[in-house]
């Protein structure tokens, strides 16, 4: 019998996960791309994006463009292998026999 290994409960958040999935790709994003694409709300995105960073997966550089708060996020190794882990765990679970 196969044992299934646990969940990062980090990335087992929709948000989280679906901000990982978009930084796993394009590598960083700033956030309204990433607002924009996860359909969410600028307070939501923010609170998961700083738990995210707290968990060190993320780097956010916060910087000015053309006198606008510019905010990027970039995915680091620790969160490539977090997510690559989690993916695989993922399979494990849907592939069990």
């Amino acid at each position: 019998m196969k044992t299934f290994k646990e969940l990062d409960p980090i990335l087992h958040s929709q948000l989280r996960l679906a901000v990982m999935s978009i930084l796993i790709s394009v590598k960083e994003a700033e956030f309204s791309y990433l607002k924009e694409k996860t359909n969410s709300t600028a307070g939501n995105l923010s609170v998961q994006i700083n738990k995210l960073k707290e968990a060190e997966y993320i780097d956010v550089i916060k910087k000015f463009k053309d006198n606008y708060p510019q905010t990027i996020c970039k995915i680091n190794p620790k969160g490539i292998k977090a997510f690559e882990e989690y993916v695989k765990n993922i399979k494990q679970y849907l592939t069990s026999k």
